[in-house]
């Protein structure tokens, strides 16, 4: 599957929320994260902690959702759907948290101990307004 060219391009365009949608009792949960997209591999990385880490490792079928607005008004909206894994390599779970605070603004090197996860996605629709 390949994320169109134009929603990477949004995807990797500014610093949003993206909201986490994973499933608990067969019911969604959504929650705000930071994330990164990493174009070359149609992955996100995102670093999470508490109930979405858990309804992770019960079902890793996810979806994303990014949606810039300017004062209220859509601009673009991108959905993605995939398959989470937890990182357990210390090394990349590292760089994963530094890339995604450097994309914030944060201090790279301080984080807290939210899990990083890997999302492959699976398909991807977009629409900007």
């Amino acid at each position: 599957m390949t994320v169109p060219p134009e929603a990477e391009r949004l995807l990797e365009s500014e610093p949003l929320m993206a909201h986490l949608g994973t499933s608990v009792d067969d019911r969604p949960h959504v929650a705000p994260v930071w994330y990164r997209y990493v174009a070359d591999e149609a992955v996100v990385e995102i670093t999470t902690t508490g109930r979405k880490l858990e309804n992770i490792r019960e079902n890793p079928r996810v979806a994303l959702s990014v949606q810039a607005d300017d004062r209220g008004e859509t601009r673009w909206m991108v959905t993605l759907l995939g398959t989470a894994s937890i990182v357990e390599d210390d090394a990349e779970g590292d760089a994963i948290h530094r890339r995604i605070n450097a994309k914030y603004g944060a201090d790279p090197d301080v984080y807290d101990e939210n899990t990083p996860v890997r999302i492959d996605v699976g398909s991807a629709s977009y629409r900007t307004y």
